[in-house]
C-alpha cells in the first residue's frame, strides 16, 4: 500500500476515532447527570422518614397528655363534689388544696397538649409538602432516565456505525501502528496525525531535526514525532523548504547530546585551570 494511501486512511481514521472517543466519554458521563437529582431524592426521603418519626413521637406524647388532662379534670370534679359534704375546716382545707393541685395540673396538661397539637399540625404539613416533592422528583427522575436511555441508545447506534466505518479502513494498516495511533488520539485531544511544516511539528510546535524532516518528506515509512509521539506527514509550506533541509547545518537530536557533552568538558577544563592558578 502506498504511503499516501496510508496517510489518507489514517486521517480518515483519526476523525472516526475522535468521534468514537467523544461518544464513549459522553455515554460514560450521561448517568452522572442523574446523581445530583438522585441525591436530592434520597435526602427528601430521609427527611420524610425523620419527620414521620417525630410525628409518631409527638402523637404518643399528645395521647399521654390527653389522658393526664382527663385524669386531672376528673380529680378536680370529684373534689368539687366532695365540697358539699364536708363537715370540718380541716376537710375543707384538704379538699381546697386538692382542687387547686388538680386545676394546676389540668392547666399544665392543657398547655402541653396544645403544644403537641401545634407540633403535630406543623409536622403533618411538612410531611405533606415533602411527600409532594418526593412524588415530583420521582416523576422527573423517571422522565430523565427515559430520556437518558434514549440518548444512550442513539449514541450507541452512532458508535456501531463508526465501528463499521473503522472496520472498512483498517485493512492493510499495521496493527501495531493502529494500536499506537488510537492511544495517541486518546492522549492528544483527538489528534494523532499532523503535518510537518518548515521543519516544525504542527501538533506540538517543536522544531524537528533535519533528519526527521527529510525522513517525513520522503514519505517512505511511518515517522512519529520525537516530542509529542504523533504520526507525521509532509506538507509543503508556502515558501517551500528546499533551503531548510540541510543535514550538515541543522544537526539532529543526537547533536543536542553531543553539544551538552562538549559544553560540560569545556567547563571542566576551565575549573581545572582555575584550581592550578590558585595553587601556584
Amino acid at each position: 500500500m502506498a504511503m499516501d494511501e496510508v496517510f489518507e486512511k489514517l486521517r480518515k481514521l483519526q476523525d472516526i476515532l475522535s468521534q468514537k472517543i467523544s461518544l464513549e466519554q459522553n455515554i460514560q458521563e450521561i448517568p452522572k447527570i442523574l446523581i445530583t437529582q438522585e441525591e436530592l431524592l434520597a435526602r427528601l426521603k430521609k427527611s420524610f422518614i425523620e419527620k414521620n418519626q417525630d410525628y409518631e413521637r409527638s402523637k404518643t406524647a399528645e395521647t399521654e397528655y390527653r389522658s393526664l388532662l382527663t385524669e386531672a379534670e376528673e380529680a378536680r370534679e370529684r373534689a368539687e363534689k366532695n365540697m358539699d359534704v364536708i363537715n370540718t375546716q380541716r376537710e375543707y382545707e384538704a379538699l381546697d388544696k386538692e382542687i387547686r393541685d388538680a386545676s394546676e395540673k389540668e392547666q399544665q396538661y392543657r398547655k402541653d397538649l396544645q403544644k403537641e397539637e401545634r407540633v403535630l399540625a406543623e409536622l403533618d404539613e411538612q410531611m405533606k409538602q415533602t411527600a409532594a416533592l418526593i412524588e415530583q422528583q420521582e416523576q422527573e427522575l423517571a422522565e430523565r432516565r427515559a430520556g437518558i436511555e434514549a440518548e444512550t441508545a442513539e449514541k450507541t447506534a452512532q458508535l456501531e456505525a463508526l465501528a463499521g466505518e473503522e472496520a472498512e479502513l483498517i485493512p492493510g494498516l499495521d496493527p501495531e501502528v493502529l494500536f499506537k495511533f488510537e492511544r495517541i488520539i486518546r492522549n492528544k485531544m483527538g489528534r494523532g496525525i499532523v503535518a510537518i511544516k518548515s521543519g516544525v511539528c504542527t501538533g506540538c510546535h517543536m522544531i524537528l531535526p533535519a533528519q526527521f524532516a527529510n525522513l517525513v518528506r520522503l514519505g517512505e515509512e511511518i515517522v512519529f514525532c520525537p516530542y509529542c509521539s504523533r504520526i507525521l506527514f509532509y506538507e509543503e509550506s508556502e515558501q517551500g523548504e528546499e533551503d531548510f533541509f540541510d543535514n550538515e547545518d541543522a544537526g539532529s537530536l543526537s547533536d543536542l547530546d553531543d553539544m551538552d557533552d562538549d559544553e560540560y568538558d569545556e567547563d571542566e577544563e576551565e575549573d581545572e585551570k582555575v584550581n592550578v592558578d590558585y595553587e601556584e
